[in-house]
């Protein structure tokens, strides 16, 4: 276990703003899960649990414990003709894992490939994208309670998953560590391309076969052409979350607004795309100083070059005023806020 102390944490988001950790703790060995819960009055200091830091915003140093796991082994737990289970360590780049699912021709998170974040994170924030979320492979969740210092397992009604959270991210924030998490994948195709997005950028890209391998490249280059790289520009992914909204504020919204885009989640409500509310309000490509909204995807704001936490955030507030002025909609971000 290393301990740093008064450590920057700008290589620790994806924002690249400057904070410091009081305390920075790197997990390196397992034995160093139980040396962290024995250390002497740990449970009464405030805490936070890194990831690779794509999912947060920093406007304050952290006067507390910061805790990051390096730890990122994957194996197979067991498998039968239809599926597979793999069981990875948190600290695995998500991104790697969805690679290596695919070359051990596994198929379910070809959907979910470059979002950006570690293994450990993707059940908090119940991670998805074109269709498919986490949720629909979790078999368990291995977590540590920080404060008693048990290790729970968790299947994935416990987990509580909802649209971009669970029950890490609301009940029992910042009080679970997450060890490790175990996929049921499947070993027969099962493809979900019901986005249109998907299919045109096959035929785009002239991939003819529909397998993992080419939905991958596919949502990877709808990605690259759409969300800027943070490692030549500061931002998280998208900002905010798209709204869910009833059918009948929906059909209200429709009769003002006709052009409005909208997906149907059941009987009775629709999403709205955020990223089309904060373009019609005007914000698209607009920055605050070093502040921005992207020019190509207004649902990512952009630290274009020296704008700190707070700058991004009253950016932030600003488009969530307008939007409710205009749309009657009050936008929540996505990003976790320090």
């Amino acid at each position: 276990m290393k301990i740093l102390h008064n450590h920057p944490l700008i290589s620790y988001n994806y924002f690249k703003v400057h904070a410091l950790a009081h305390e920075l703790i790197l997990i390196e060995r397992e034995e160093d899960y139980a040396e962290l819960i024995n250390r002497t009055g740990f449970n009464k200091i405030p805490f936070l649990i890194l990831g690779d830091g794509s999912n947060i915003l920093f406007t304050r140093d952290f006067e507390g414990t910061c805790i990051k796991t390096g730890l990122s082994d994957i194996s197979t737990i067991k498998e039968n003709e239809e599926y597979a289970w793999l069981r990875i360590e948190a600290g695995m780049n998500w991104h790697s894992l969805v690679i290596k699912t695919i070359e051990m021709g596994l198929q379910g998170l070809e959907n979910l490939s470059l979002i950006p974040g570690t293994v450990g994170a993707a059940p908090v924030q119940n991670i998805g994208a074109y269709g498919v979320e986490i949720k629909q492979f979790i078999d368990q969740v291995e977590a540590l309670d920080l404060k008693g210092g048990e290790v729970f397992l968790f299947n994935a009604r416990d987990c509580e998953f909802e649209y971009r959270s669970s029950i890490f991210k609301n009940r029992y924030k910042n009080r679970f560590f997450i060890k490790s998490i175990t996929l049921q994948l499947n070993k027969k195709p099962s493809f979900n391309i019901s986005y249109d997005k998907i299919q045109d950028t096959l035929g785009l890209l002239n991939l003819k076969e529909i397998n993992a391998k080419n939905i991958s490249d596919a949502v990877i280059y709808i990605r690259e052409s759409k969300l800027p790289d943070p490692a030549k520009i500061g931002n998280a992914g998208s900002f905010f979350k798209n709204p869910i909204i009833d059918k009948t504020d929906f059909e209200g919204l429709k009769a003002e607004f006709p052009r409005i885009p909208s997906y149907q989640v059941d009987k009775f409500n629709y999403k709205i795309p955020a990223a089309w509310l904060i373009e019609e309000c005007g914000w698209k490509g607009k920055r605050i100083g070093d502040a921005g909204v992207n020019p190509s995807q207004p649902l990512v704001l952009v630290n274009m070059g020296s704008a700190s936490g707070k700058d991004i955030l009253r950016l932030s507030e600003r488009i969530k005023k307008d939007v409710a002025q205009k749309f009657g909609i009050e936008l929540q971000p996505e990003v976790n806020i320090i």
